[in-house]
């Protein structure tokens, strides 16, 4: 698994970031999200974003 985000870290690349649950489970949730801003709250505390397919455009 790679890099976790926390909601309102800056997002480092484009493209859909999955939203994992405390312990590093997987929730089928994506988002899209756009380099430079910053990644959306989450349902629940404690649950994190994974990038998990980037942009292929610039």
């Amino acid at each position: 698994m790679g890099k976790t985000y926390k909601p309102g870290e800056k997002v480092p690349v484009s493209g859909q970031a999955e939203i994992v649950g405390p312990r590093g489970g997987r929730t089928g949730i994506e988002r899209t999200t756009v380099k430079g801003k910053v990644f959306p709250p989450t349902q629940q505390s404690g649950q994190k974003y994974l990038v998990v397919d980037k942009t292929k455009t610039k």
